[in-house]
């Protein structure tokens, strides 16, 4: 995975798990579900690389994705 530390290798599932593919996928299903625009948000953790929010990315986030 690209964000991941060399010394830190995600097993296969856990590298499905945290993709952006992944992360896409549910920011869509929550915007659906609540009308609510979703940022996917790029973290810079090796394990958890992602996230989505309804919210605007926090100091040391950036903002990868929006599903409005």
């Amino acid at each position: 995975m690209a964000n991941a530390e060399p010394s830190t290798q995600l097993s296969p599932r856990r590298a499905e798990l945290a993709s952006f593919e992944r992360c896409y996928a549910v920011a869509v299903r929550n915007r659906l579900a609540s009308g609510c625009i979703q940022f996917i948000v790029s973290t810079g953790e090796a394990l958890r690389p992602f996230r989505v929010s309804s919210r605007p990315p926090e100091k040391g986030e950036n903002l990868t994705t929006l599903v409005a």
